[in-house]
């Protein structure tokens, strides 16, 4: 159960976000937000249109929280290689997946136009800010010319994606560690001139 502290709305949002990691999109009932988030039935209906909307919302909220974490390694300081090392290798709950993510896996979300815009959206940022960090990095010459932007930041986003399934399914982080690892030692810096 959530803090009194929060809003009711916030409560809503912060329990609809938990139940969808855990449980998906069908496994998240009204009731059992309600119950995580101690608010009544006529609270939620009073601030969300409903289940959809409340989903919508946490969507959202998870979306943008991801954002802010991969910014904060992205932007930081450092070389371009640096910086995606650190995005790499931030602290994350791997066992429990990335919960945008795991957003993709779920065919309900996927199958809603307005759920998917969101996850869809973020992935696609991440893509984008990726590929100029690359840019960047060659433009610097802190990465090697032959990379291709777009791909390098495909590949980038499917190694953490692929390495949290890879933990799941092992039941230990080792998986995704060691695909980062791969992956950082095949984005060597350009040698120094």
């Amino acid at each position: 159960m959530y803090s009194h502290v929060m809003s009711t709305p916030e409560r809503l949002i912060e329990a609809t976000r938990e139940l969808l990691w855990e449980r998906g999109y069908v496994g998240t009932s009204p009731k059992a937000i309600q119950q995580l988030a101690g608010a009544g039935q006529g609270s939620m209906y009073h601030h969300f249109t409903g289940k959809p909307d409340l989903a919508l919302a946490a969507v959202r909220r998870t979306a943008e929280e991801l954002r802010a974490a991969a910014a904060a390694s992205l932007d930081g300081p450092g070389t371009a290689y640096e910086r995606i090392a650190a995005y790499l290798l931030r602290e994350r709950d791997v066992l429990r997946g990335c919960p945008v993510g795991r957003l993709t896996m779920d065919p309900d979300v996927v199958a809603d136009d307005e759920l998917r815009s969101p996850v869809d959206e973020t992935l696609g940022w991440l893509r984008t800010r990726l590929t100029a960090l690359v840019q960047e990095g060659q433009e610097r010459g802190e990465l090697r010319a032959g990379l291709t932007p777009e791909d390098t930041a495909a590949t980038i986003v499917a190694a953490v994606q692929g390495g949290y399934a890879l933990a799941r399914a092992s039941g230990s982080p080792d998986a995704f560690d060691s695909a980062v690892r791969g992956l950082l030692a095949l984005l060597p810096p350009a040698p120094a001139v």
